[in-house]
């Protein structure tokens, strides 16, 4: 039987681990001004947690997470999440930054027990909602909640970012030197409903990454648009709450197989992919994305035997229209009617979606503005990403134009033609969050570098207080 003070101890033990590695102890990045931020992050995710917490361990001490959720509010891995279970293999590590009483393998064997955690075979999502809270409440990370970023400020290269944020008692304009958008699957464009979708009325079509309103479709023909892994779950969602009927249209002639995330699981390529030249980071990513990912098997159990449940691949969407209460889709292969239609056809890359970005989308030097791939490589997606420097910063299109995009850095699923997944996925944390950090870390001491040398040039505390009389004629000499 678990104990239930197990986590609790577990807490303890982490915080005894991060005391016998606290070296060194003091701080060194010099205050700006009081109310100006070292460190301002956007999005209280797994992503933006682990984030905060290396660059505390690195004594960038002036770090603030801000969230748009309120306080208490739930992740996206109990709202719009709608697997059983992680997609990623239960021994991951990464949020821990090398903790071990910080492992998910230490959360879960306290929670439940060691043989529960040797007969788990994937994490559940609500599991993990669960741990990561576990995590910020274990690290007392500075997490601000119920404050979105509208807009970023246009300052000069050296002066802090001026960030706007909506809140309940309405704008707050706060300042920080720089700024890190992890912001998700949908941080560098948004969950849009495509044409000819668009042309229906709201009632009639969500998106899997939205708010659905599973229990009006209990007795309804619900027809899901895309083959990924939310496609399926929200699917199966919907036949679980008591839809009358599934129908899912999938534009390719065969569903995929073969998972490229599995492949990418290594070090090699999580840690390394970010420094290899263009045209081979290209290469990778397009491949990766031109395979696309099936859905992942727990996904496929959860509907494929349900009498209910219709597959039609090579189904692309042609076109539709409202008639007598009915949504009617034509495919290649013939109509098909539906009261709901759920648009699993992944997020845009769009900056200009973004509202803290639309503002300045234009300025942003994108892949397709630094690199040209070779005929047949092309992909719109890949190419509509910031073509990020090492430390995950923003490079302006246009030298000199816009010198402040230099203090923000993205890492999220924005990253991933500069970075591969090691700024967008549980695999790749490990390896990106730590050079995000020491990226940060490293232009925070490049740019007070003047102060630093002026602090050893004047650093005059005494070391040797004492000395044996044997000693002092030699002394009084010099």
């Amino acid at each position: 039987m678990p104990d239930p003070t197990a986590l609790s101890r577990l807490a303890e033990e982490a915080r005894q681990q991060l005391a016998l590695l606290d070296y060194p102890r003091h701080p060194w990045v010099p205050s700006h001004g009081e109310d100006v931020l070292d460190v301002a992050i956007i999005g209280a995710g797994q992503t933006g947690l682990v984030t905060a917490f290396g660059l505390l361990r690195e004594r960038v001490q002036h770090v603030r997470v801000f969230d748009a959720a309120p306080e208490g509010g739930t992740g996206v891995w109990t709202t719009f999440a709608r697997m059983r279970t992680l997609r990623t293999p239960k021994h991951v590590t990464g949020p821990d930054l090398g903790i071990p009483a910080l492992t998910p393998r230490a959360f879960f064997s306290a929670r439940d027990g060691a043989e529960a955690w040797e007969a788990l075979h994937k994490i559940g999502r609500v599991d993990w909602q669960a741990y990561l809270d576990w995590l910020q409440a274990t690290l007392g990370l500075p997490v601000t909640h119920g404050h979105r970023l509208l807009r970023i400020g246009r300052t000069g290269p050296q002066d802090p970012l001026e960030l706007v944020f909506g809140t309940a008692a309405g704008e707050v304009v706060l300042r920080a030197r720089k700024l890190v958008l992890a912001t998700g699957m949908d941080g560098m464009g948004g969950w849009v409903v495509p044409a000819p979708f668009d042309r229906l009325p709201a009632a009639r079509v969500s998106h899997t990454s939205g708010p659905v309103d599973f229990a009006a479709l209990a007795g309804k023909r619900v027809l899901v648009v895309g083959a990924g892994a939310s496609a399926f779950d929200n699917l199966a969602t919907a036949l679980e709450a008591g839809a009358g009927r599934g129908i899912m249209l999938v534009r390719r002639a065969r569903m995929p197989r073969v998972n490229p995330f599995r492949w990418m699981e290594q070090s090699g390529f999580l840690g390394q992919l970010y420094a290899m030249p263009d045209a081979l980071r290209w290469r990778f990513m397009q491949h990766i994305f031109a395979l696309n990912q099936p859905p992942p098997q727990e996904s496929w159990d959860r509907i494929c035997q349900d009498p209910r449940f219709e597959l039609h691949m090579g189904s692309p969407v042609l076109d539709l229209r409202e008639e007598a209460g009915e949504v009617v889709v034509t495919t290649p292969h013939g109509e098909h009617r539906a009261d709901h239609v759920i648009i699993g056809t992944g997020t845009a890359f769009d900056l200009s979606l973004r509202p803290e970005l639309a503002g300045l989308a234009d300025q942003v030097l994108l892949w397709r503005d630094a690199y040209v791939p070779p005929p047949g490589l092309e992909h719109a997606a890949l190419g509509a990403c910031p073509y990020l420097r090492e430390d995950f910063s923003l490079r302006e299109k246009s030298p000199g134009a816009a010198p402040f995009l230099q203090h923000i850095h993205m890492i999220n699923y924005g990253s991933v033609a500069s970075m591969g997944l090691s700024g967008a996925s549980i695999s790749g944390m490990k390896y990106g969050t730590a050079r995000l950090v020491d990226g940060i870390s490293r232009r925070l001491w490049l740019e007070d570098a003047g102060h630093h040398l002026e602090s050893l040039l004047t650093y005059a505390e005494e070391e040797l207080t004492c000395v044996i009389p044997q000693e002092l004629p030699a002394l009084a000499a010099e």
